[in-house]
């Protein structure tokens, strides 16, 4: 497995309970057993856990080759993952989707990291804003974040999602 990490993205600790720190490593997936681990992992959310797909979540973007795939790992086990991808590049909007963490991991803190992770890369490549649709319960968790809601909530994909928004630093 390849954990070629970008250096102008760091890792951030996750404090999974008091007293035990476990650090967070965000990753490109940029070989097959990465991406596989990133498929399998939006498999388990948003194919088997949540119904939102019915046997793959995989889509055309994920076929193309300027698509960002990232995986979260603590301890060297895969448990978390983000997909994101420019929208416009004359804008600087990029777009930031199928942030899935295993539900047996959500209390170890990989949701942040991930997407800190891919603010920063976005930033860093130039983007100037950030959009994802996010779900309802997870709203304040993006907002503390630094997140936005910037217009009423709407059908994504079948279920009810809160277009957000972020500035970036770096475009």
């Amino acid at each position: 497995m390849s954990l070629t990490r970008l250096p102008h993205v760091p890792a951030a600790p996750a404090v999974t309970r008091p007293g035990r720190a476990a650090e967070i490593l965000c990753v490109e997936a940029l070989d097959a057993e990465l991406r596989a681990e990133h498929h399998r992992i939006r498999r388990a959310v948003f194919v088997d856990e949540q119904g939102m797909f019915a046997g793959s979540d995989v889509d055309e973007h994920d076929t193309e080759d300027d698509v960002v795939h990232v995986v979260a790992l603590r301890d060297d086990r895969p448990v978390g993952a983000v997909r994101l991808y420019l929208l416009d590049e004359q804008a600087g909007l990029w777009k930031g989707d199928r942030l899935a963490v295993l539900p047996d991991c959500r209390v170890c803190g990989a949701g942040g990291p991930l997407v800190r992770f891919a603010v920063a890369y976005a930033g860093a490549h130039g983007g100037r804003r950030m959009v994802a649709h996010i779900q309802p319960p997870n709203v304040r968790f993006f907002e503390r974040l630094g997140w936005s809601v910037y217009r009423p909530p709407e059908d994504y994909l079948g279920h009810l999602h809160h277009p957000m928004h972020i500035a970036l630093v770096g475009g």
